[in-house]
């Protein structure tokens, strides 16, 4: 039974994402962001507000350039991390830092509305319980329960890992939580569970570049090993959207 259970969860997964590779960087990032428009208005038509959990690194930063630049209504977004550096948001390795100084310093969102990850405890995972304890206040979700983000947006490194679940740690097997804390070479993050990702009503991969080839042909494959290659593990129980440039996207044929 768990093997045929293995085989369906991965068929599912094979019908249920949304591939599409774009012709370059630029061509990837306006899809990224009609993508983004599109599901963040249908969430406030829908239930009034949208909730965007942001990924970090470089690729998203000219999307968060270009919606500085929409008219949105601001007052009606709010904005999460999926994961975050254990480093003060004025560090250059802040993704908060990041996408303040690219996109939200530049509109008029209320400060209320923007939730970074806290890393100013001397524990990271006092922080994680903190911000535990706010995402869950702000849904009103109770402890077992898992609330349901409108997008969240998520990179890939050239490992297979996503957010700050990285391949072969312990984040990767917590189930019971929101926020964990993750371990790249020694340095603690903040990051969103896996059954948190899950439960999204839209979850964007955005990845570019060749050297995520050989991590995205483990990822597509029918079968791979989740831990070693952690982006497999992301399956919602919304919509999986996979963008992609040409150099990262024709290792898929």
């Amino acid at each position: 039974m768990a093997a045929d259970g293995n085989l369906m969860a991965t068929i599912r997964w094979q019908i249920m994402k949304q591939v599409e590779i774009l012709a370059d960087k630029t061509a990837l990032i306006q899809q990224a962001l009609e993508l983004v428009l599109e599901k963040l208005h249908a969430a406030i038509t829908a239930r009034g507000i949208a909730t965007l959990a942001l990924s970090g690194g470089s690729t998203p930063k000219p999307l968060y350039e270009a919606l500085a630049q929409q008219d949105l209504p601001w007052d009606k977004l709010h904005i999460f991390w999926g994961d975050e550096r254990y480093v003060p948001p004025t560090h250059p390795d802040s993704n908060e830092g990041m996408a303040r100084q690219a996109w939200l310093n530049h509109v008029p969102i209320p400060a209320s509305h923007i939730h970074p990850m806290p890393t100013d405890a001397s524990d990271p995972a006092v922080a994680a319980e903190r911000y535990e304890h706010d995402i869950r206040q702000f849904f009103q979700v109770p402890p077992g329960r898992f609330p349901s983000l409108d997008v969240i947006l998520l990179g890939m490194g050239d490992d297979g890992h996503t957010a700050s679940l990285f391949p072969h740690t312990a984040a990767l097997q917590v189930q019971d939580r929101l926020i964990t804390v993750g371990n790249k070479d020694g340095q603690p993050r903040l990051t969103f569970t896996v059954p948190l990702i899950n439960q999204a009503r839209c979850v964007v991969f955005i990845v570019a570049g060749a050297s995520k080839q050989p991590a995205l042909a483990q990822i597509f494959a029918p079968t791979a090993d989740a831990m070693m290659y952690p982006s497999r593990l992301i399956d919602p129980q919304g919509e999986l959207w996979w963008l992609l440039d040409r150099e990262a996207g024709q290792v898929l044929g």
